[in-house]
């Protein structure tokens, strides 16, 4: 643990304050919006833009690195980044605002595969394990950190926007002088969706369902807040469970998952998420009741989308796990994409409620749809890949690394108990 701190803390500090910033303005501009007279539908589809353009990152950030090299992109991008948090207050209008955050999603998503593959480089075999996990708690961390900033300003003025420009403007130092070499970049060709399909349904349908409820939790909760009637600090506290829930309740669903059918967990968990949005389907009116709700419904679905991810690496060849990753990024992110989109217009139909139909529908539809799985295959005897945290924002780079520290670490466990 200290010889991953000692040789990453420049990088997960950089991380974390870019996880701080990009966490800020996403609450932020669900609260500005409804200042702005902005409607339920149009924030949905500001929020959906930021999904669009990360999408779309994650597929031409590789081109851009090879081009110019890590440091012009990471530098380059995170200027923008700086910019376009500055501009979001000047250009107050939905069309402007859409566009900017097709292009702050575009460049925090190439921001985060440069960063990431730093770190991966920096990481060895023995401790790369730690250092994902590291990196997952320093960005929930940094999320959840934002939201305390909310505090300190009047989301009607400027200074909110300030704070995370300023912020993701100090991340690139300690990355960018602390590391010496620039990490070699190779891709790997994406599987198609049909032959990834074919090996994992559930796998894929439930990593689809969860972009949405991601999508919905990153980019409408403070939307929901504010059409709540909720105060800005019960809004930041409020968004801050869900990630709170996340980061508590990761390790023991882990725990859980290589100890138990994989299916059977993602069947519960879901459930449970899906049972919470109901609970918060019906009492929306109190307060605390939406703290407990946003703690449970965090826990479970962003622990699903790593155990959702090492259920489908356990029906894959070694060489074949890197490509499935980029073709599960690209149906997550096809799912973040329409999950804020669908969530506004339910919300603008039946009002700030169809925020937790929403979430409640595609949780217990995962639920349902892992139970009839269970029924089309049979699994016995089969060796399985670790569980690896993951963050559902993590790059393609990310998704490799656990990918690959999972399997060895299978494999040596598998070693170990062998008899001598």
């Amino acid at each position: 643990m200290i010889t991953v701190l000692r040789s990453s803390w420049p990088l997960l500090l950089g991380l974390m304050l870019l996880m701080v910033g990009n966490g800020l303005q996403g609450t932020l501009l669900g609260i500005r919006g409804a200042i702005e007279g902005f409607t339920t539908f149009e924030m949905s589809i500001i929020m959906a833009a930021y999904f669009l353009g990360f999408l779309g990152g994650s597929r031409m950030a590789p081109e851009l690195i090879r081009r110019v090299g890590h440091v012009r992109v990471f530098a380059a991008l995170g200027s923008f980044i700086s910019a376009i948090l500055i501009l979001y207050p000047v250009m107050t209008n939905p069309i402007a605002w859409i566009v900017l955050r097709i292009a702050i999603g575009f460049c925090f998503s190439a921001v985060y595969v440069t960063a990431e593959s730093w770190l991966n480089n920096a990481a060895t075999n023995e401790n790369r394990g730690k250092a994902l996990s590291f990196y997952l708690m320093v960005q929930m961390i940094g999320i959840i950190s934002a939201q305390a900033l909310l505090a300190f300003g009047d989301p009607s003025g400027f200074i909110l926007f300030v704070i995370p420009s300023v912020l993701v403007s100090i991340s690139f130092a300690p990355i960018l002088l602390s590391v010496n070499p620039t990490p070699a970049f190779e891709t790997t060709k994406p599987m198609t969706l049909r032959q990834l399909f074919h090996i994992s349904p559930l796998g894929c349908v439930g990593i689809f369902l969860l972009g949405g409820v991601f999508a919905a939790q990153f980019g409408m909760s403070a939307v929901y807040g504010t059409e709540a009637g909720l105060s800005v600090k019960q809004i930041s506290v409020f968004v801050s469970s869900v990630y709170i829930g996340a980061l508590l309740l990761q390790y023991p669903i882990g725990w859980l998952s290589d100890r138990m059918d994989r299916r059977v967990l993602i069947c519960g968990t879901a459930l449970v998420g899906g049972i919470a949005g109901l609970v918060g389907l019906v009492f929306d009116e109190n307060f605390m009741v939406l703290l407990v709700v946003a703690f449970l419904v965090g826990g479970a679905s962003n622990p699903l989308y790593s155990l959702l991810l090492a259920y489908t690496n356990d029906f894959l060849q070694r060489e074949d796990m890197a490509s499935a990753s980029g073709g599960l990024l690209f149906i997550n992110g096809v799912g973040a994409v329409t999950g804020p989109v669908i969530t506004g217009w339910i919300m603008s139909v039946i009002g700030p409620s169809g925020f937790w139909l929403f979430v409640a529908g595609l949780m217990l539809t995962l639920a349902a749809y892992a139970a009839y799985r269970m029924t089309r295959r049979k699994i016995k005897g089969q060796e399985r890949g670790a569980y690896v945290g993951v963050s559902p924002s993590a790059s393609a780079v990310t998704l490799e690394a656990a990918t690959e520290w999972a399997i060895d670490a299978a494999e040596e466990e598998h070693n170990t108990e062998q008899p001598s």
